[in-house]
């Protein structure tokens, strides 16, 4: 099977999930710059998930050039990560809400860490479809930031019940991380 209809799908699903997030933005009732103190937090979060999404968006369009075909292994491992990803605006509402309060800050995070794992899933299942020697197992590589970022998520969710701060500058250093595109895939696409 091609892989334009993956591809459209999953740009549709998350132009979605970018506009959800923007619609949970309240306008301020006043027209002072004190006014825009209280959705503060919101829009912190909604700027935070925004990257998060971004990024996906970019490294999933970037993988998905080394995809020659897929499957329907492939086809649900990434509606596995499209339904991670679903949940950013729920969250991400949520925890701007309540000001990053300790529960709603970790579930930000583990939704982020169920997103990270679903990721690496349809990053495997594409190498296992097309192979070992395969373009993209070879763009991969070790991975370490792809191992890494799990790893914080995995410190940040249980910090957020004691520092919730903690937790915060974890989720925005993993996003710092990724904010540059996949430059190991640029490099194959370009060989």
């Amino acid at each position: 099977m091609g892989k334009n209809r993956l591809e459209a799908f999953s740009d549709g699903v998350i132009a979605i999930l970018i506009t959800i997030l923007v619609l949970d933005l309240k306008v301020p009732r006043g027209a002072a710059p004190a006014d825009l103190l209280p959705v503060l937090p919101v829009f912190l979060c909604y700027v935070l998930s925004f990257v998060y999404l971004a990024i996906y968006w970019n490294n999933h369009h970037h993988m998905l050039h080394l995809v020659e075909r897929v499957s329907g292994g492939i086809l649900w491992a990434n509606l596995h990560l499209l339904f991670w990803l679903s949940l950013v605006p729920f969250v991400t509402g949520w925890m701007g809400e309540n000001h990053f309060a300790p529960t709603p800050t970790a579930l930000y995070g583990f939704v982020l860490l169920m997103a990270a794992l679903a990721y690496y899933t349809l990053q495997r299942t594409i190498i296992a479809r097309h192979g070992a020697a395969s373009r993209l197992a070879a763009a991969v590589g070790r991975d370490l930031k792809g191992k890494l970022s799990p790893a914080a998520y995995l410190v940040a969710i249980p910090a957020a019940f004691f520092q919730p701060w903690i937790a915060d500058a974890l989720y925005v250093a993993v996003a710092l991380a990724w904010l540059v595109p996949d430059r190991r895939i640029e490099r194959v696409l370009a060989e």
